[in-house]
């Protein structure tokens, strides 16, 4: 896939994703919303009094995530974490991550102590995210488009990355069913990219049907690499020109070292940018 040539967002670009568009996109998430609803109900349910049942705190979690045309909004998720754990250890991650051409793996891929008891699966299988539902009908969201992003992801992109702001944000997406965390941060943009510039009902709905199938696999990876002994499991090395830091697997020890290294400023904070 060639990367769009490096341009600031243009009005042109925005207008893609507006008027007849947001109209059909509109249709659609409710019509599908209202169709499941008999089924989503009682699975919300469900996976509300297990949270309850393992973790004490409220079941909902609620973050502030950049939308379409880079506005802000509260984005609603099953909480699937401890309450009061450090998030700092993410964003370094994160960084990391936009800053290499390594592949998108979460940290509780290869086991995250904050995470509570049935919450790798919750995430794996993109439960955690069915409150987003809330924001679909709030028109916050699509059914499909790109991840919303955090705040502090935002202000790391480049000025060309910042086109997959033209489109909604969505639950699932062409990123998602495209091979998510094997694929790296710039392989992500340029995807939402595609999908923002081609988006059409007939592409969101092969979109929604591939959807299923993206999550049993994602599942399947998930519980592989729980099982993956802690020997083989790959390590990523943490560089800069002058501070090399030692090597690092997301595992229960790995988290002190991701959070020294971003507070010392051993990782770099700015995006490279890639090669045209």
């Amino acid at each position: 896939m060639n990367l769009p040539k490096e341009n600031h967002l243009s009005q042109a670009a925005f207008s893609a994703g507006s008027g007849p568009v947001l109209r059909w996109k509109r249709i659609l998430d409710v019509g599908v919303i209202l169709l499941a609803l008999p089924l989503l109900v009682p699975l919300m349910a469900v996976v509300a009094v297990l949270i309850r049942v393992v973790s004490a705190g409220p079941v909902l979690f609620k973050q502030e995530r950049i939308g379409y045309l880079g506005r802000r909004f509260m984005c609603f998720k099953f909480r699937t974490m401890f309450v009061g754990v450090d998030a700092s250890v993410h964003q370094g991650h994160l960084c990391h991550l936009m800053n290499s051409n390594t592949p998108m793996t979460k940290m509780d891929s290869q086991g995250d102590p904050r995470i509570i008891p049935l919450g790798l699966l919750l995430r794996s299988s993109g439960l955690d995210e069915l409150p987003q539902l809330i924001n679909v009908l709030r028109g916050e969201m699509s059914l499909v488009g790109p991840r919303p992003c955090l705040p502090y992801e935002y202000d790391r992109y480049l000025p060309w990355q910042k086109e997959r702001f033209a489109s909604v944000p969505g639950l699932t997406g062409l990123w998602q069913v495209s091979g998510k965390n094997r694929t790296t941060f710039v392989e992500m943009v340029q995807l939402d990219i595609k999908y923002a510039r081609e988006k059409s009902l007939w592409f969101d709905l092969k979109i929604l049907l591939q959807t299923i199938p993206a999550l049993v696999t994602q599942v399947w990876d998930a519980r592989r690499s729980r099982k993956t002994p802690s020997g083989s499991v790959r390590t990523e090395t943490l560089l800069s020109k002058s501070h090399p830091v030692s090597p690092y697997s997301f595992r229960k020890p790995a988290f002190a070292e991701v959070v020294r290294a971003e507070r010392q400023g051993h990782l770099n904070m700015e995006g490279n940018k890639p090669k045209l």
